[in-house]
């Protein structure tokens, strides 16, 4: 009997191609969209959206952050561009935790055009991080 399971390499590559599918859809489409949300419900907007993205970007980013640490402590002869590709989701992670939580905790307080621009703006990075980590697996 052959089991066909995912290999690490494999579960890793498959969360960061979907992350990077996800980030390109919310920097150009999604986010740029809470601008145009009706101010007097925003602030329920954003808890659905808060809540209901969860169950989409926690799984994923758990599982490429899990497999890659997973990779990187049981590999051997890992590549050089691995640990850059596995540097930048830890930026990535840093960023999101020290900014993007409390954008978006701001957001559920209230309406706030210079925090969705700020969002966009910082978005940004993680969009171009993600690609590369993607370009970097490849």
């Amino acid at each position: 009997m052959t089991t066909n399971l995912l290999s690490l390499d494999q579960l890793h590559l498959i969360s960061t191609s979907m992350m990077v599918a996800i980030i390109w859809i919310v920097q150009i489409l999604h986010y740029p969209t809470f601008l145009f949300i009706d101010k007097e419900r925003y602030t329920e907007f954003q808890q659905f959206h808060m809540n209901k993205i969860s169950y989409i970007i926690v799984p994923l980013m758990l599982g490429e952050l899990i497999s890659g640490l997973s990779i990187l402590f049981t590999v051997e002869n890992v590549q050089f561009s691995f640990y850059v590709s596995l540097s930048l989701l830890i930026l990535i992670w840093l960023i999101t935790g020290l900014f993007f939580t409390k954008f978006h905790s701001k957001l559920t307080k209230k309406f706030s055009h210079n925090t969705i621009l700020r969002l966009i703006r910082l978005n940004w990075i993680r969009t171009v991080f993600w690609t590369i980590r993607l370009a970097l697996l490849l």
